[in-house]
């Protein structure tokens, strides 16, 4: 470390060792029974264990993913995790805890910790260094853990012989025995950088250094602890690859599938949306979702202009996707985007003219569909058709959830929408999206509504778009507008020929 580095590390070493030493005051009046007690009661249940001894870490309930990751690693003393929780959600100090008490309770007593470089790890291995020094509970429990002579930022082992160890990636494992015991914990945290990760041929050398340098380093007849944490910031990065070797990955967003808070106990909605408004769509993806946008994968620009009076379009329909769920992209699911879009066409030419996309309640969904049609009839749209994706998948979310909304709504508004559900047998999302959507961007026929730029909605559709491809698990907002553009295709094909070409088969309500 550089002489400013030593500053800093010094700097956090005596926060982290005041904080502690504060935080954990001692019963001096408790008799040794009571204490042994005590001890046997809190080491039967660790997520109580974990609030005692690190009461200022444990500020917030415990989630249920917290309790289930403690609660897994316990009871596996050989397993292979990977950790992917949003920022905000406690990863880094969740597996010290666990760790700390597998130390503490002699399950283990090797530890090494890796992170992209030297530095980096010896700053995640700081609190460990500086909470066995200075927790007073910890000392009045399992005795004083500092020992002479044998106690560095990079490496330190505890009077009763557990050592801790800081390694960079790439850097030799070797020497990393405690005596004749090799790691019997390998924790792996913020392993991808940015920079590497632009470069897949630097993730495929970390990737064999992990494989065949560091993961040796175990011995074949003791149980290891393997936990890897790190949120998916690329496509292709070290976590992706270790996640598909795991015995579990584990993968929470600051919002669940349903669009919910995953910890409300620290994380409330409000703030949520305050530091989700702050950054851009696709930032918030993949801090915060663990779904890294790849530009220009499938559309490279997007066309902006002046969009013709709705009214002089040839066809004009309103699409609606309720968006219930990603299942069909893979492990990496989150809140869907339910989505709604104003589609005009003439001629060739298709108009996004406005939409609304966005992680919300089908309530407000439902009043989209309404607050959409109003806007097209205010400007003077004889004929429009409203239709709602509603595949087999989804069919008991519609006639269970979105139609009785819908008629509910009716008594505020005035009238029921005349909704027509797209009750096709969809393929992929991807290739629908590149098969209808692509040729017409290409040609210059898909054409942005340049009034609507600014509008949030508006970015969030752009950012999906520009994100979509074969990996991407959100694409709500244009396989909502793939679902309008293919409407009018199939409608002006049917036109054309004697004969129907791919039609709905739809009922109205």
């Amino acid at each position: 470390m550089s002489k400013a580095e030593d500053k800093k590390y010094l700097a956090l070493w005596k926060q982290y060792r005041d904080n502690s030493a504060k935080a954990t005051p001692i019963d001096l009046n408790e008799t040794p029974a009571e204490k042994q007690k005590r001890i046997a009661n809190l080491e039967a249940n660790p997520k109580q264990w974990e609030k005692y001894y690190f009461p200022n870490y444990c500020t917030s309930d415990f989630a249920p993913f917290h309790i289930k990751f403690t609660n897994r690693i316990i009871k596996n003393p050989e397993y292979y995790d990977v950790i992917s929780w949003a920022r905000e959600l406690a990863k880094s100090v969740s597996i010290m805890m666990v760790v700390l008490y597998l130390v503490l309770t002699l399950r283990k007593s090797n530890v090494l910790l890796v992170s992209n470089n030297l530095d980096n790890a010896k700053r995640l291995l700081l609190p460990y260094k500086a909470i066995l020094e200075s927790n007073n509970r910890i000392i009045n429990d399992y005795g004083i853990q500092q020992s002479i002579g044998n106690w560095e930022a990079a490496e330190f082992i505890t009077k009763k012989g557990a050592t801790f160890r800081a390694l960079g990636a790439g850097q030799s494992p070797r020497g990393t025995r405690n005596d004749a015991k090799r790691p019997d914990v390998i924790l792996i945290d913020d392993i991808d950088t940015d920079e590497e990760c632009r470069n897949p041929d630097r993730i495929t050398d970390k990737i064999k250094w992990i494989e065949e340098a560091l993961y040796p380093t175990r011995s074949t007849s003791v149980p290891l602890l393997w936990l890897a944490a790190g949120n998916i910031i690329a496509k292709y990065c070290c976590i992706t690859e270790m996640a598909k070797k795991a015995d579990n990955h584990d993968i929470i967003n600051i919002r669940d599938k349903d669009g919910k808070s995953t910890w409300p106990a620290k994380n409330t909605e409000e703030l949520i949306d305050r530091v989700l408004s702050k950054i851009s769509w696709s930032a918030q993806q993949k801090e915060y979702f663990n779904n890294p946008i790849s530009e220009g994968d499938t559309f490279k620009d997007l066309i902006y202009d002046k969009v013709p009076l709705l009214r002089t379009c040839d066809q004009v329909v309103i699409y609606a996707d309720p968006s219930t769920s990603n299942k069909d992209r893979g492990r990496n699911k989150q809140a869907s985007h339910k989505s709604v879009v104003v589609v005009g066409s003439k001629g060739r030419k298709r108009y996004l003219y406005k939409c609304w996309v966005e992680q919300t309640s089908n309530a407000k969904f439902v009043d989209w569909l309404y607050e959409s049609y109003l806007w097209v009839k205010e400007q003077k749209v004889d004929t429009v058709r409203v239709s709602i994706e509603n595949n087999s998948l989804q069919n008991p979310h519609y006639e269970q959830v979105i139609l009785p909304l819908i008629y509910q709504k009716a008594a505020t508004y005035g009238f029921t929408l005349p909704i027509t559900p797209d009750t096709r047998k969809k393929p992929d999302k991807f290739f629908r999206i590149e098969g209808t959507l692509e040729p017409l961007n290409r040609l210059g026929n898909l054409i942005f509504n340049i009034k609507e730029k600014e509008n949030p909605h508006m970015i969030r559709m752009h950012d999906q778009m520009i994100g979509v491809s074969e990996k991407a698990t959100v694409m709500d907002g244009p396989d909502a507008l793939e679902g309008g553009c293919w409407l009018i295709q199939n409608r002006e094909v049917s036109k054309t020929t004697t004969y129907k070409f791919g039609s709905i088969n739809s009922r109205r309500y």
